[in-house]
C-alpha cells in the first residue's frame, strides 16, 4: 500500500524524545512490511507559541504564516533524525521532491509548503500527486465531529462520511468554532477531488497508526469516495 500519513505536530510532540522515537517506529515497520510511506508533520504548540510571541511583536500575517511552515520543518527535521537511513535526509519541499523519494523507496517527508496552506492540506495534495491508496490524519480529535467537542460537549462524531459530506461538515465547523477542524476545508476539497480514501483518527498512540493501515480498524472516522468498493488490500482471506 502507498500511504500518506499526517502528523499533525501536537501529537508527535517534539518536547518527547520518547514520542518521536515510537512514531518513527511505528514508520519503519510498515516500510519494512512493504508499505511505501510519505509523512507530513504539522508544527503542533511550538509553532502556536512562536506565532503568539511574533504577533505581539507586530509580525503580519504573511510573516506569521511562514514563522509556522519553518517551525513544521523543524518537526519534520526532528521525525526525520529518528528514522533510518530509509528516510530522505532532509524534508521535501514540493511534491515532486517527495514523490521522486517514494519512487526510489525512500520515506519522504515534508513539513509546510507556503504561507496560506496548512500541512492538512499539503498531506492531501501529497497523496493525490503521489497516488496514495491511503491518507491518514493522524490527529489530537479521535475524528470529524458536527461540532468542536472541545466546546460542546453533545458534539457527535461520524464514523463515515463521504468526502462531499466531509467538505459540508468542515465548512460548517469552521464557520461557528474557528480553526478547530481536524482537517480544514482546502484538505476536504483536494480528498473530495482526488478520491482518495482517508481516515481521520486519534494519532497520539503510534499503534493506532499502524493498526489501520494493516487492517482497516480504528475508531475515527472513514472518508469514503464515492463509489468505492472495499479495499482489496484489507480483505481478509477465507
Amino acid at each position: 500500500m502507498k500511504l500518506v500519513l499526517s502528523l499533525g505536530g501536537s501529537v508527535l510532540a517534539p518536547r518527547d524524545p520518547e514520542r518521536v522515537g515510537a512514531h518513527a517506529a511505528v514508520i519503519e515497520d510498515l516500510v519494512a512490511a512493504g508499505h511505501t510511506v510519505g509523512a507530513v508533520v504539522g508544527g503542533g504548540t511550538v509553532a502556536r507559541e512562536y506565532i503568539h510571541s511574533a504577533r505581539e511583536l507586530g509580525a503580519n500575517e504573511i510573516e506569521l504564516d511562514q514563522l509556522g511552515v519553518d517551525t513544521t520543518r523543524l518537526n519534520a527535521r526532528l521525525l526525520i533524525a529518528a528514522l533510518s537511513e530509509r528516510a530522505a535526509t532532509r524534508p521535501a519541499r514540493d511534491y515532486e521532491t517527495a514523490g521522486a523519494a517514494l519512487r526510489r523507496g525512500e520515506i519522504a517527508v515534508m513539513g509546510g509548503i507556503a504561507p496560506g496552506q496548512t500541512t492538512d492540506a499539503v498531506s492531501a495534495a501529497l497523496a493525490e500527486y503521489a497516488g496514495a491508496d491511503l491518507l491518514v490524519y493522524a490527529t489530537s480529535v479521535p475524528g470529524v465531529f458536527d461540532a468542536d467537542p472541545a466546546e460542546d460537549d453533545s458534539a457527535h462524531r461520524y464514523d463515515e462520511l463521504s468526502a462531499t459530506e466531509l467538505v459540508d461538515v468542515i465548512a460548517d465547523i469552521e464557520m461557528t468554532a474557528g480553526a478547530s477542524a481536524p482537517v480544514d476545508l482546502l484538505a476536504a476539497k483536494i480528498i473530495e477531488r482526488s478520491g482518495v480514501r482517508t481516515v481521520v483518527l486519534d494519532g497520539t498512540d503510534p499503534d493506532r497508526v499502524a493498526e489501520v493501515v494493516e487492517s482497516g480498524n480504528h475508531d475515527g472516522t472513514d472518508i469514503i469516495p464515492q463509489a468505492a468498493d472495499e479495499p482489496t488490500y484489507w480483505a481478509i482471506d477465507d
